[in-house]
């Protein structure tokens, strides 16, 4: 019989023409989905009519696709058991060849009716693309050089009821290939991130970059003595960041609780308690806007070590960015947003009242909170009335001096007013060391020489204290708590934050949070 390719969709939709040429509207979309999934219901119950079990217990994988291509010389003509998704079929008669799908890719199964049996091979062809399945078989090359495992076995594993978006090319004129399917819509990709890992590899393969950066990361920091730690995600008085919290309520001790904006203040009472250098991990939730660089609940890593500094801090930064470029990417040298950036040390260190006078033209180094808006209107920079010299500074900077830094750089000795969990420049007073890493033309970072005066800090937190009676919802709360810590003592320590999920989208040259966040955060979807 002659070779031929099957379309489980055949025998359903002999007028397809007809469908085609008809208005495709949402509407239209939906029945058609609706009619596939009735068919495969159908077939589910035929399954279980022919005395097959749809969905077994488990199945003895014993070896993945990528494992036996790798290892061909060594697996040849011997048996493996593999398992995944039916990503094509291609029937011969008593025949037909079909790819499998599982984490590390794809492999080719060929299969014969007088191997695997009458009813079996019956079973096989009625099944569909997205279905898992199971083989036991050997190893063995077709005469393309394809190598593929000729089953022996044969196990339905899961029958899919809802169609996966295939995606589909055509070639342009120009030869360029273009991909267009229902799936492309970068709305229901997120929303059904389920989807998007099956029918996309490259999405596939940002994630496994991320698991990957993070297990640098954590490598390095227990290398150089970092103890990793875990504090309270709950918190009854939120601190650590400029930032809106999500409150909750908490019904035994009736009090509202926050979740955390940042770790750094129970992390700082750790170094307090004679824990020298600690790390974590941290979920942290803002109650801000989202766009492509924000989400509420994002990822970062905070560490902390005991009688350094930020100059320290700095050259820690560009060891530990690099190492992870170079054990994940296996260079320093990357693409993001067609910028070749590397990320090799030194990185250079600009003040922010330089940074701005260098892409603005205008040194507002010495001005007041007059001046600065005045500054601000005349630049076209957005303030509102409630916005103190901090907020007006960080404006400024975020709108002129941030999107121009491409290449690595360390901006610091940041005004005071911004930081009130830095400690005061030991060469300017109104300054405070701290630094930001910016790559890209956005912040990956920030990192302190951290504040253990505790009388400082109880007046910083009282000019906080001041923002928030003005309107500044973003202001940081006083902690009594933390006071008291730092009036037990804590050692000369600095401090760093890295966003993880920033790291994930310049590493990965991804352009939106959301495309390295598996289930990022979405307005509710509408009926």
């Amino acid at each position: 019989m002659g070779l031929h390719f099957y379309n489980p969709l055949t025998p359903f939709f002999k007028g397809e023409i007809a469908r085609l040429q008809k208005k495709i509207t949402k509407e239209t979309v939906l029945e058609d989905l609706n009619q596939l999934m009735i068919i495969r219901k159908e077939k589910l119950d035929k399954i279980r009519q022919m005395g097959f079990n749809p969905y077994p217990h488990e199945f003895n994988q014993t070896h993945q696709s990528t494992e036996i291509k790798n290892n061909f010389d060594q697996l040849e003509e011997k048996v493996v058991s593999s398992a995944g998704r039916m990503m094509s079929v291609r029937l011969m008669g008593k025949a037909a060849f079909c790819h499998i799908q599982d984490q590390q890719g794809r492999i080719q199964i060929y299969l014969r009716k007088d191997q695997i049996g009458e009813d079996v091979f019956q079973l096989f062809k009625i099944l569909d693309i997205g279905d898992y399945i199971g083989i036991t078989g050997q190893v063995f090359k077709t005469k393309t050089g394809e190598i593929s495992i000729y089953a022996k076995e044969f196990q339905l594993l899961s029958k899919s009821l809802k169609p996966l978006p295939i995606v589909k090319e055509k070639e342009e004129d120009d030869g360029a290939k273009v991909v267009f399917d229902q799936f492309a819509d970068k709305e229901m990709r997120y929303r059904q991130r389920y989807v998007d890992l099956v029918v996309s590899p490259e999405v596939k393969d940002v994630f496994i970059k991320r698991s990957k950066i993070i297990t640098a990361i954590r490598e390095f920091l227990n290398k150089n003595d970092f103890l990793e730690v875990e504090t309270p995600i709950l918190q009854p008085i939120y601190g650590g960041a400029a930032a809106r919290p999500f409150v909750t309520h908490h019904n035994t001790l009736d009090i509202d609780l926050y979740l955390r904006i940042a770790n750094e203040l129970y992390l700082k009472r750790l170094i307090v308690g004679g824990l020298d250098r600690v790390y974590e991990f941290a979920k942290d939730f803002r109650n801000e806007g989202m766009d492509r660089f924000h989400n509420p609940e994002f990822t970062q890593v905070e560490l902390y070590a005991a009688y350094k500094d930020y100059r320290w801090m700095m050259d820690f930064v560009e060891q530990i960015v690099n190492h992870i470029a170079q054990s994940v990417l296996g260079g320093a040298k990357i693409l993001f947003n067609e910028h070749e950036i590397d990320l090799s040390p030194p990185w250079r260190r600009l003040t922010m009242f330089d940074a701005i006078k260098e892409f603005s033209g205008v040194d507002i180094s010495e001005m007041d909170e007059s001046a600065l808006k005045n500054t601000a209107k005349k630049l076209n920079i957005e303030i509102t009335p409630e916005m103190g010299v901090g907020k007006i500074i960080d404006e400024i900077f975020g709108e002129l001096v941030e999107p121009n830094l491409i290449q690595p750089t360390f901006i610091m000795d940041y005004p005071i007013e911004m930081s009130p969990l830095a400690k005061k420049h030991r060469d300017n007073p109104r300054l405070v060391e701290r630094f930001e890493p910016i790559i890209g033309g956005k912040e990956v970072g920030n990192a302190f020489s951290e504040l253990n005066d505790p009388i400082d800090q109880r007046e910083r937190f009282m000019e906080q204290v001041k923002l928030k009676d003005r309107g500044d919802l973003e202001a940081q709360a006083l902690d009594e708590d933390f006071l008291r810590a730092l009036e037990i003592g804590m050692p000369p320590t600095a401090g760093l934050g890295i966003g993880i999920d920033r790291l994930v989208m310049l590493l990965t040259n991804q352009p939106s949070i959301r495309d390295v966040i598996f289930f990022p955060q979405m307005r509710p979807e509408s009926k």
